[in-house]
C-alpha cells in the first residue's frame, strides 16, 4: 500500500487486513493467513485459491477463531505451521481444532485438523474448503477419485453448475501448466464440489459434509473429528521454469485494443421505502448524476403498504428517465389479488413505473441440494396476474436475490420482457482480496444467462458490496464495529474507494453481456451514493462510489470498444466513445499497490502526453483519445 494514503480513504476503515506470510517449499509458494492457505502457486502459477478450515453457524454465517499457540517455521527446505482455533458458540458451547500445516522442497503441502468439543458443538459445516481458481481452469480436463475408488475423468464445468457437478470425493487432479499435474486428497470424511461462481466467487468450492445430509448438525462432546488435505504435484517437464504468463514484480500492466464491441448500458439507482424521505431530500444529487432508470422496490413483507407509492410518485416526478417497480410478490392470497391491490394503491397515488418486476417472495431464499422448493404458485400464474393489473407496462422477471437462485430456479421466460437478478461479492468471504475476485467470476455468470435465455433483454442489479437480503439465512448480519465480515447489510469498503474501484472493475466485466441496465447502488442509506448523516463520508456526503455511478450513467448509450490487459487482476480498462464527445479510455486499477501502465498503440489526444502512467491503489484514470 502507498504509504501516503489514508487508509480509511482506501478501505472506509483504518483497521486494515493484517498482511499474509508468504511461506515457501522449493517451487511451492502459500499466503498464510487467518490459519488457513491462500493463493498456493506452483512455480508461480495459481494452483489453488485456497484451503480452509471453517466453521459456519446456522446462518451459513462464518465463526471468527481465536487462535493460540502460533508457531511457524520457514526453513531452507520447507515450512511448518501448529496452533491451536477455539470457537465459541450458542449457550456456551465451544469447539477447538488442533492444526498442524507442512510442506517440503520436491513433496506435499499437508494440512491435519483435528476438532474437539467438551460441550457439542452445533454446525451447519465444520471442516476443509478447497478452492480451484476459474480462470484458465473453467472448462479444462479433470480427474476425480471417488471414495469408492472409481476414477472419473471430466471436465470443470465452463458454464456455471447450479448443483454440485463432483459428489462423493476422495481426489481431485487438474493440470497446472504443461507436464505439471497437482492432486488434492482429502480424507476424514466424503467431499463434494460446487460451483461456488453462482454466487459470483471466484473459485470452484470443494467441500466437507454432502449438502444432502441434514444440517445444522451436530459434533458430539468428547469425540475427535479428524480431516487431512494432502496436495501434491507431478512435474515432468525436463528444465521447468516460471511461465510466460507470470508478471514479475515491478512490470507494467499493458493495455491493447480487443475485438469487442457494444453500446453502454443504462444506469440505474435502487429506491427503497426505507430510503424514500431522504432520497427526497437529494433532488440536487439525484439530477447530477442522472440515472436513466429508477428501480423502486416494494416488500409487503417487510411492511411496505400504500403510503410507499406516495413517496415513490415524488421521486418519479423529480428523475427524467424512465422507472421500475420492484415486488417481492407475498403469495399469502391469490396472485391475482395481491397485485390488483397493489396496483389499486399505485395508481391511486398517480405513481406509473415504466415497467414491473414480480417474484414471489419465497423464491429470494437458497434451496439447497436435496432440499423442497418452498410452496408457492407457478410463475406461470403470477406473470399473468402481473398483466392483469399492471397493463401496458414492461413485465421483468428472474430473481429479486442472486444468479445462484435463478440457476437453480429457471423461470419460464416466454411471458417477460426481460430477465434480471443480483449479485453479492461477500456470500461466503469478505477479505479484500475475494471481493475483488467475483469480478472474474461475473463473465462466467453473463454468459451462463444468455445461454439459458438467449437474447431475451437483460438486466443486472442492485450489485452492491453490502448484502441487502440473505437467501442463505433467517437474517443478514449486522455490523455495528464496521469490520469486513460475510453477509453484512452494511460494509465500511462502500464509503472507500475500493467501492469505487470494484463498482468500476464490475462494469467492464459485463460490459459484453449486452446489458440493458445495471443498478450498482442506492442513492442513499447503506448502499447508497450519498451517506447519511450518522454515517463517515467525504465532504458533501458524496462517497467516492459517485464518481463511478455519475460517469457510468454520464456514459450510457454510447459505443464501448474492448481493452485487454496483460494482468486483469490488477488493472482493468475499456473505452467509451460519446455521441457528443472525444472516445475515452477508463482505466482502474483493483489492488492496493500502485500498478506501472503501458498503453500500446492507442493514440493519446493531448499532445506530449505519455503513454506510461501510474494508477494508485483503487485508482480510476480517464484518458481522452484521438478520434
Amino acid at each position: 500500500m502507498t504509504a501516503e494514503i489514508d487508509p480509511f480513504q482506501l478501505y472506509g476503515t483504518r483497521e486494515t487486513e493484517v498482511l499474509p506470510q508468504r511461506l515457501t517449499a522449493g517451487r511451492l509458494a502459500v499466503d498464510f493467513k487467518d490459519g488457513n492457505l491462500r493463493t498456493i502457486t506452483y512455480d508461480g502459477t495459481e494452483v489453488l485459491r485456497a484451503v480452509s478450515y471453517l466453521v459456519r453457524d446456522r446462518d451459513w454465517g462464518t465463526y471468527a477463531p481465536r487462535i493460540s499457540d502460533l508457531k511457524i517455521d520457514q526453513g531452507d527446505d520447507g515450512f511448518s505451521v501448529g496452533y491451536l482455533a477455539r470457537f465459541a458458540g450458542p449457550d456456551d458451547t465451544d469447539l477447538e481444532i488442533r492444526v498442524h500445516i507442512s510442506a517440503k522442497t520436491g513433496g506435499a503441502v499437508i494440512f491435519e485438523a483435528e476438532a474437539t468439543s467438551q460441550t457439542g458443538f452445533e454446525t451447519n459445516r465444520c471442516g476443509f474448503c478447497i478452492l480451484h481458481p476459474i480462470v484458465g481452469v473453467a472448462g479444462t480436463p479433470v480427474s476425480v477419485e471417488h471414495v469408492d475408488g472409481r476414477r472419473e475423468d471430466t471436465r470443470f464445468p465452463d458454464l456455471i453448475e447450479p448443483w454440485q457437478p463432483f459428489k462423493d470425493m476422495r481426489a481431485i487432479t487438474h493440470t497446472v501448466m504443461p507436464e505439471v499435474t497437482a492432486e488434492c486428497r482429502m480424507e476424514g470424511d466424503t467431499f463434494e464440489m460446487e460451483d461456488q461462481r453462482n454466487w459470483s466467487d471466484a473459485s470452484y468450492k470443494t467441500y466437507v459434509r454432502p449438502l444432502a445430509l441434514p444440517w445444522p448438525y451436530r459434533i458430539p462432546a468428547g469425540q475427535p473429528v479428524s480431516q487431512r488435505i494432502v496436495l501434491s504435484f507431478t512435474d515432468k517437464r525436463q528444465t521447468p521454469s516460471a511461465p510466460a504468463s507470470v508478471r514479475p514484480d515491478g512490470r507494467a500492466v499493458t493495455i491493447t485494443e480487443g475485438s469487442k464491441r457494444g453500446m453502454m448500458p443504462s444506469i440505474g439507482l435502487v429506491i427503497t421505502p426505507e430510503e424514500a424521505k431522504a432520497t427526497l431530500e437529494a433532488p440536487g444529487i439525484l439530477a447530477e448524476i442522472g440515472p436513466q432508470e429508477l428501480l423502486f422496490h416494494f416488500d409487503p413483507n417487510a411492511g411496505h403498504n400504500a403510503m410507499a407509492f406516495e413517496a415513490f410518485g415524488a421521486i418519479a416526478r423529480l428523475h427524467a428517465g424512465t422507472s421500475t417497480l420492484e415486488i417481492a410478490l407475498p403469495c399469502k392470497q391469490s396472485p391475482l389479488a395481491e397485485a390488483h391491490e397493489i396496483a389499486t394503491w399505485m395508481q391511486a397515488a398517480g405513481f406509473k413505473p415504466d415497467a414491473v418486476v414480480i417474484s414471489p417472495s419465497v423464491d429470494r431464499q437458497s434451496t439447497p441440494p436435496g432440499s423442497q422448493w418452498p410452496a408457492c404458485p407457478p410463475l406461470e400464474e403470477v406473470y399473468a396476474a402481473a398483466r392483469s393489473a399492471f397493463p401496458g407496462v414492461r413485465l421483468g422477471g428472474g430473481m429479486l436475490s442472486y444468479f445462484t437462485e435463478l440457476n437453480r430456479k429457471r423461470v419460464p421466460s416466454g411471458p417477460l420482457d426481460f430477465i434480471t437478478h443480483c449479485t453479492n461479492p461477500i456470500v461466503h468471504a469478505a477479505d479484500d482480496l475475494s471481493v475483488m475476485q467475483t469480478l472474474e467470476a461475473l463473465p462466467f455468470i453473463t454468459r451462463s444467462v444468455r445461454a439459458i435465455y438467449g437474447d431475451k433483454p437483460y438486466r443486472i442489479g442492485p450489485s452492491t458490496i453490502p448484502m441487502r437480503q440473505n437467501p442463505y439465512g433467517s437474517r443478514t448480519m449486522d455490523n455495528p464495529a464496521g469490520s469486513c465480515i460475510p453477509m453484512a447489510n452494511r460494509d465500511p469498503r462502500h464509503n472507500s474507494r475500493f467501492a469505487e474501484a470494484f463498482a468500476l472493475g464490475y462494469a467492464v466485466e459485463v460490459l459484453d453481456a449486452g446489458l440493458e441496465c445495471l443498478t450498482l447502488s442506492a442513492l442513499t442509506g447503506p448502499f447508497g451514493v450519498i451517506a447519511g448523516k450518522d454515517e463517515p463520508s467525504p465532504a458533501g456526503g458524496k462517497r467516492p462510489i459517485f464518481n463511478t455511478v455519475a460517469r457510468l450513467a454520464r456514459l450510457a448509450g454510447s459505443q464501448w470498444r474492448e481493452c485487454i490487459s496483460s494482468d486483469p487482476t490488477a488493472v482493468l480498462s475499456f473505452v467509451a466513445a460519446p455521441a457528443d464527445g472525444a472516445p475515452q479510455m477508463l482505466l482502474v486499477n483493483i489492488t492496493a499497490t500502485a500498478q506501472q501502465v503501458e498503453l500500446g498503440s492507442f493514440h493519446l489526444a493531448e499532445k506530449g502526453e505519455s503513454g506510461s502512467l501510474t494508477l494508485q491503489p483503487f485508482a480510476i484514470r480517464s484518458i481522452v483519445l484521438k478520434d
